[in-house]
């Protein structure tokens, strides 16, 4: 399976989207990434998990950190300096492999890993409750924008700019959910 990185995710239903990447590997290395708190908040949010079914944990964001010295947009300019925390539960934990959570109290986000040489295949599907369909654009370009961040993390090259990325992407997105269907 030929995976391009800077692929869009697919939406693949009204409220989903799942999104592919191809990782340096070892898969313990990424699984580090997606669950220890100092090492996710280089590319996502920190926070205390525990990682196992029914656990909690609390995602720290501050960009600010992910994207130092970059001005965000106005109405994330709170989360940008202040940051936010969300909680939640983890609803499926499977080490290395498997990692799912409730997000923004409607939504789940799952993790899947998989080997592939030396590499690892990383899907990410968020799931959106019902009142949440018409964010799906919104998160699907803030995962996008992140595993980018991650993607440079583990490979030790220059991540691209968060907030232009992001405000390049949403747009995008949001044409493609309606042209989905979704």
């Amino acid at each position: 399976m030929k995976i391009d990185n800077k692929e869009f995710g697919k939406f693949t239903g009204p409220g989903e989207v799942r999104i592919v990447r191809l990782l340096p590997g070892p898969i313990e290395r990424v699984w580090e990434y997606l669950t220890e708190p100092e090492k996710r908040s280089r590319w996502f949010a920190g926070g205390p998990m525990e990682l196992k079914a029914g656990g909690k944990y609390e995602l720290h964001f501050q960009h600010k950190k992910i994207a130092p010295g970059e001005t965000p947009p106005e109405q994330f300019k709170e989360v940008h300096e202040k940051g936010m925390t969300m909680a939640g539960k983890i609803t499926r934990c499977e080490p290395p492999r498997f990692l799912a959570y409730t997000f923004d109290e409607e939504s789940e986000v799952t993790f899947e890993l998989s080997p592939q040489d030396d590499k690892v295949v990383l899907v990410l599907t968020h799931r959106s409750g019902p009142g949440e369909v018409s964010d799906l654009s919104g998160y699907a370009s803030g995962w996008h924008t992140h595993l980018s961040l991650l993607i440079a993390l583990l490979e030790g090259s220059t991540p691209p700019p968060f907030w232009a990325t992001h405000a390049r992407l949403k747009p995008e997105y949001k044409r493609a959910h309606a042209a989905a269907g979704a």
